[in-house]
């Protein structure tokens, strides 16, 4: 199977270069395509670093069902505006995340929720509103309407602010949302992987108390010592789990595979919250009458719109808030696929695009 037979490519005056996945092995090799011209509200940038998420994972294998190209976690330095440009000019450092259009029309769109928008176009595996396919990411150059570009500030470096493009603000939204971003709260994080540990850098970001909840005695170390977390409770040992009863303001829960709520309900305070960013396969359990014992509630996020992603920028560079990354060669990225695929992350990597993206033919 080819993307070629599923959806026909538009040919556009740019030439570009990139790697992609082509059929559901996931196997990604060089790959020439072509890129629409700077219109007059464009972005034209030079991609230099390229975070990788999970979700790269499952889109290059096919396993959402909606095989093209994924890829959304994009700095790098403008190199052409158009005529109608307002914000940005040639040299700035941009940055473009998960979408690349939306009706703008809609009432998400005016209320700055592009993400929840009927009709956003995303960054990877779409048809763009002149029938075009979204090949971004692992690419020399992207073309983007100005709206969905935001600024990356001078303190923060490049190769880090990637990874914040998705990983950061789907920690950041809830966060904020959802009223966990107040110095004392106790804000409990359950997962310490990628997103896990985005989690906990942004809740101390905001001067809360965090606890890493996780299966894994191991983590206990990582969590505390190396992330900063406050305290750790063992998912499985149920006297701790027991002695933390009603001791957190709320909790983001990361885990994507199937689990019981009740014992992390158990431990909300009255009007505690759980916040899903996680995506299990199958439904969960979800029971009712702990919820009613104390005003609880489960509740879900999802990324977050521009206005929120800049926001999540500023606050990160002025707070110092810089995720673990690996930087690597693209010439790497499959065996990093398979590292992913393991997990073996501490705990995001980052393509060095600028430095090691050489076309050969």
């Amino acid at each position: 199977m080819t993307v070629a037979t599923q959806v026909p490519e538009l040919e556009h005056p740019k030439k570009a270069f990139g790697w992609a996945a082509r059929d559901p092995s996931g196997h990604l090799s060089p790959f020439n395509f072509s890129r629409r011209e700077t219109g007059e509200k464009d972005v034209a940038f030079k991609v230099l670093y390229y975070g990788i998420c999970h979700s790269d994972l499952h889109m290059a294998k096919n396993e959402c069902g909606f095989f093209i190209y994924p890829w959304h976690e994009i700095v790098g330095v403008v190199i052409e505006v158009g005529s109608k440009v307002q914000k940005y000019k040639i040299g700035d450092r941009v940055g473009v995340g998960c979408l690349v259009e939306s009706c703008r029309n809609c009432e998400n769109c005016n209320d700055n929720l592009e993400n929840y928008c009927s009709s956003f176009t995303l960054t990877y595996g779409a048809k763009s509103s002149d029938g075009s396919i979204t090949y971004e990411g692992y690419s020399d150059s992207m073309v983007v309407d100005e709206h969905f570009v935001v600024r990356i500030p001078d303190e923060l470096p490049l190769d880090v602010a990637a990874p914040l493009l998705c990983a950061g603000i789907t920690l950041y939204s809830p966060l904020r949302y959802f009223g966990l971003d107040k110095p004392g709260l106790h804000v409990g994080v359950v997962d310490l992987a990628g997103l896990g540990h985005v989690a906990v850098k942004f809740a101390k970001g905001f001067g809360a108390k965090v606890t890493v909840i996780n299966t894994s005695p191991h983590k206990k170390e990582e969590a505390i010592q190396h992330l900063g977390a406050d305290s750790f409770l063992l998912s499985r040992n149920q006297d701790q789990m027991q002695g933390a009863k009603k001791s957190l303001d709320g909790t983001i829960d990361i885990i994507s595979v199937v689990h019981s709520l009740v014992p992390l309900i158990g431990l909300l305070k009255s009007h505690g919250k759980i916040v899903m960013v996680g995506s299990p396969e199958k439904p969960l359990e979800l029971p009712i009458l702990p919820l009613l014992m104390g005003r609880k509630f489960v509740a879900g996020s999802g990324i977050g719109g521009l206005k929120e992603i800049q926001e999540m920028i500023d606050f990160a560079a002025k707070h110092n808030v810089k995720l673990d990354i690996e930087v690597i060669p693209i010439d790497y990225v499959n065996t990093t696929m398979e590292r992913l695929l393991k997990s073996d992350v501490k705990y995001c990597f980052v393509i060095d695009i600028g430095n090691t993206l050489k076309q050969t033919s």
